[in-house]
C-alpha cells in the first residue's frame, strides 16, 4: 500500500448546539499536493476547518492518477471515525467502491471538482460546470480565429488515458464551443473533425503538458491552437512552443483561473482560461459534512443540474464578439474564489 500523504488542521473551536464541532472529523482527499488549485482547495479546507472547529485530516496522491493511494485515504478516514470525506478523484469509476465502502460505514461523501460516474455515486458534487468552462474557451477560440476557424489545426492537451469526468468534460465541451462535431460525448479521441491534430496527455503538470506538446507538433509543426486541461499544462505547452519559436502564434486556452494562470493570461501566455473556485467548493463542502453531522442534512443541487454549480468565468484581456468574458484585473481578485 502506498505511503499517504497527509496534513492535520487541529479543532480550534465548540460549535453551539448540543453537538460539539470538535467531535467531527472531516478528511480531503485530492489528486495531489502540489497542483497549485488542490493547495489552495486544502487551504480553503483547513481555513473553514478551523472556522467551524473540526479536526480535517487531509491526503493526497503523489501524482495525478495515483488512485491506489486515495483508496487508502478513504479506508484510513473510515477506521478514524470521520463524519464525512470530501474527494477530488483521480479514477471516478474506479473509487466508487471505496466511496460506497464510505457511505456503508456512515460517512458522507461529497466529490469536489470532479464528478464520480455515476455522480450519484457520491452525496453531493461541489464543482465548476466543466462543459461549460470548456464551452467558453472553445467559443472564444473560435471567435478570436473568425473565418480562420475552419482552417485550425487544434491539439487537444487532455489529463489521463482513464478519462476521468473532469477531462472528459472539458475537452468535449472546448470541442462543442468550437463548433466541432461530437462523437461519444462521454469519453474524448472519437472525433472525426479533421482540424483536431490530434489528443495526448499531461497529468495535468507542466512537464507533461511540455512533452505532450512536442509529441503533437511531432505529428503537426503548424498547429495553431492549443486546448489544455489546466493551466500548469498550458505553461508547458507555452515552453515546447517557444523552444521552436512559435509561442506568439498559437493560441492556447485552459481552465482554472488560478492566480498563476491568471498572470499567464496578463502575460499572454494563455489566450483565455475559464476560472473556477476551489476555496468555494472547499468551504462548502466542510459546511456540508458539519450539517450532515448534527442532523443528517445533505445539500442540494442548482435547480436544474444534478450537482452544486460554484461557478465559471472567462478570463481574457482580449475580449471576442459575443463571448462574455472578464479581464485579468477583475480575475485577478477573484482568483482561487
Amino acid at each position: 500500500m502506498k505511503k499517504l500523504v497527509a496534513t492535520t488542521a487541529l479543532a480550534l473551536c465548540a460549535m453551539s448546539g448540543t453537538a460539539m464541532a470538535q467531535d467531527i472529523g472531516a478528511c480531503l482527499i485530492t489528486k495531489t499536493d502540489t497542483n497549485p488549485f488542490f493547495v489552495k482547495m486544502r487551504e480553503g479546507a483547513e481555513a473553514k476547518a478551523a472556522e467551524l472547529g473540526v479536526t480535517l485530516n487531509s491526503y493526497a496522491g503523489k501524482v495525478d492518477g495515483d488512485h491506489e493511494t486515495q483508496v487508502a485515504a478513504i479506508e484510513t478516514c473510515i477506521a478514524n471515525g470521520a463524519k464525512g470525506i470530501l474527494l477530488t478523484a483521480s479514477d471516478t469509476s474506479s473509487i466508487v467502491p471505496a466511496v460506497q465502502q464510505a457511505r456503508d460505514a456512515g460517512l458522507v461523501v461529497i466529490a469536489l471538482d470532479t464528478p464520480l460516474e455515476p455522480i450519484d455515486a457520491a452525496d453531493m458534487t461541489f464543482a465548476t460546470d466543466n462543459f461549460l468552462a470548456g464551452e467558453l474557451i472553445g467559443q472564444w477560440a473560435a471567435a478570436t480565429l473568425g473565418d480562420e476557424a475552419a482552417n485550425a489545426k487544434i491539439a487537444m492537451l487532455d489529463l489521463a488515458v482513464s478519462q476521468p469526468t473532469v477531462g472528459v468534460l472539458r475537452d468535449q465541451g472546448f470541442l462543442q464551443g468550437f463548433g466541432i462535431d461530437l462523437g461519444d460525448p462521454n469519453k474524448w479521441g472519437d472525433e472525426e473533425d479533421p482540424r483536431i491534430i490530434g489528443n495526448d496527455v499531461t497529468a495535468g503538470n507542466e512537464e507533461g503538458g511540455r512533452k505532450a506538446m512536442e509529441n503533437l507538433l511531432a505529428t503537426d509543426p503548424e498547429i495553431n491552437v492549443v486546448y489544455t486541461i489546466n493551466e500548469p499544462a498550458a505553461a508547458g505547452a507555452y515552453e515546447a512552443l517557444k523552444a521552436i519559436g512559435r509561442e506568439n502564434d498559437v493560441l492556447i486556452v485552459s481552465v482554472d483561473g488560478g492566480c498563476p494562470g491568471v498572470a499567464n493570461v496578463k502575460d499572454g501566455v494563455i489566450g483565455a482560461t475559464s476560472q473556477q473556485y476551489p476555496l468555494l467548493m472547499a468551504s462548502k463542502g466542510i459546511e456540508a459534512i458539519v450539517a450532515f453531522a448534527k442532523d443528517g442534512t445533505k445539500p442540494a443541487n442548482t435547480p436544474g443540474k444534478d450537482f452544486f454549480d460554484t461557478g465559471v468565468a472567462l478570463i481574457t484581456d482580449k475580449p471576442a464578439e459575443g463571448v462574455e468574458s472578464i479581464d485579468t484585473a477583475e480575475g485577478t481578485e477573484l482568483c482561487w474564489g
